[in-house]
């Protein structure tokens, strides 16, 4: 999961303790939240849009899906008018602070061939929320997070 750090960074996910992962504008990211995020499920906090992106945590799925608030309020920088309360576009999961570990640069990710096929290091990937399989997942918090393996 992709936050700026000057939106929601892992420092303010660890002061508030949980946040709505709020502002999501695209259809597929949308959709694995939707879809498939639960309750319980771990993830990824990821800094993006910095001066050095990666990997700052672990945060864990502590809401399932509702309607981001943020669509309905035109004063925010992610109102929809086509959505409606009735109708709403976009959903949100909230997410709450599980560890801040140490920050696991984009570079560095890319250097671990056992994570070619990871689709955040996927040319042209854009998308602010991505699926991590049980392996990604694995080789990151045991060889990279442990500092078993670190490039």
């Amino acid at each position: 999961m992709k936050s700026e750090p000057s939106e929601v960074s892992i420092d303010d996910l660890a002061s508030r303790k949980s946040v709505p992962w709020f502002g999501v504008r695209n259809y597929q990211a949308r959709n694995f939240m939707r879809d498939q995020m639960q309750v319980g499920d771990q993830a990824f906090f990821y800094h993006s849009s910095c001066a050095e992106p990666g990997i700052a945590g672990i945060c864990e799925v502590c809401a399932p899906a509702h309607p981001d608030s943020t669509q309905f309020d035109p004063d925010s920088p992610y109102f929809d008018a086509k959505s409606s309360a009735g109708n709403p576009r976009w959903v949100c999961v909230d997410v709450r602070f599980v560890s801040k570990t140490r920050l696991i640069p984009l570079t560095e990710l890319r250097q671990h061939g056992e994570l070619a096929g990871m689709q955040l290091l996927q040319r042209g990937n854009r998308l602010s929320i991505t699926p991590v399989s049980s392996a990604e997942w694995q080789y990151i918090t045991e060889r990279l997070m442990r500092g078993k393996d670190r490039g």
